[in-house]
């Protein structure tokens, strides 16, 4: 019981959700009681990785997580109590797949990833910017409501799900189902950029925002091999570099070349692609472009009868 304490005592002042449990007196009721106080020390033993060396550590302004050992919850604790405390850039290394990294956050912090985050990375953030130095999984931005994350690699299936607000920036591919449900939200207009290709679904049921996808990994072919794109699509713009045949495209979605001035509103968010991944935007944006958007609001009206 000393040790227990002795290791509260040296946790980091956010890390409070339970105290140390009391000692059992003789004679006390087992049963109901006695599984509550072990609930409540199994609680303390999850979170007491903040208390060992290397694991939380403040350095120049900024703090460090090692999360090589740490179960996403305490990861996720760790990483909005440094939020709370003001902390303005936070560093996660050994990430192995860890869910939920800047879930709902609301400040405007910087989270440097080193690793594979798991699913839903940046889920309900309003504010945050979060760089993954290698892979992402699914569900990438799902409903972030503002900031920035930006993927040196791939990442999974539904990126940008339900997302209003906010951009996403992937350097290679991504799944099947990227911007499903995307929205935008009075002056939020969110905005994802791929600098690969997309799996089949693309925009499916988009309702507002910006799509670009680049098609830079396509080994020289200008051919986009998705297909369904823009399924139930009854908001927002997909452009497309290369070539887009009519089959590959839901019912819901015309497409047009891109005129001068569909290149001039995309070009901000293809140089800032290029900062963030390197490459020339002028060469980029000088190809040929496909512009998608919905043929219809309401695509679905006539389904029901009122």
């Amino acid at each position: 019981m000393e040790q227990k304490k002795k290791e509260w005592s040296q946790k980091p002042g956010w890390v409070k959700e339970n105290p140390p449990p009391a000692e059992k007196k003789s004679g006390e009721k087992s049963g109901a009681n006695e599984e509550e106080e072990v609930g409540k020390e199994m609680k303390i033993e999850i979170d007491h990785h903040a208390a060992l060396p290397g694991v939380f550590v403040r350095k120049n302004g900024k703090v460090q997580i090692d999360a090589g050992q740490l179960h996403y919850r305490e990861l996720n604790n760790m990483v909005k109590g440094a939020v709370a405390e003001g902390t303005e850039e936070i560093e996660l290394d050994n990430i192995y797949g860890q869910r939920y990294i800047g879930s709902g956050i609301r400040k405007p912090v910087k989270i440097v990833v080193h690793g594979v985050p798991g699913n839903d990375l940046g889920a309900f953030m309003d504010g945050p910017k979060i760089i993954v130095e290698r892979n992402a999984q699914d569900g990438v931005g799902n409903t972030m409501n503002n900031g920035t994350i930006v993927v040196h690699g791939r990442a999974g299936d539904i990126v940008g799900m339900g997302m209003r607000g906010g951009k996403i920036f992937i350097k290679e591919s991504v799944g099947y189902r990227a911007a499903i449900h995307m929205k935008e939200y009075r002056k939020h207009m969110p905005v994802l950029v791929v600098g690969g290709e997309t799996q089949d679904f693309l925009g499916e049921y988009m309702a507002g925002g910006i799509v670009i996808a680049l098609g830079l990994t396509a080994n020289g072919d200008s051919r986009f091999t998705a297909r369904h794109i823009g399924t139930g699509m009854h908001g927002g713009l997909i452009f497309i570099r290369g070539e887009v045949e009519e089959h590959q495209l839901g019912k819901e979605a015309a497409c047009e070349p891109a005129s001068r001035d569909d290149i001039a509103a995309i070009r901000p968010y293809v140089e800032e692609y290029v900062d963030y991944f390197g490459g020339n935007a002028d060469d980029i944006l000088s190809s040929r472009f496909i512009r998608l958007w919905p043929r219809s609001s309401r695509p679905f009206e006539g389904l029901y009868a009122y």
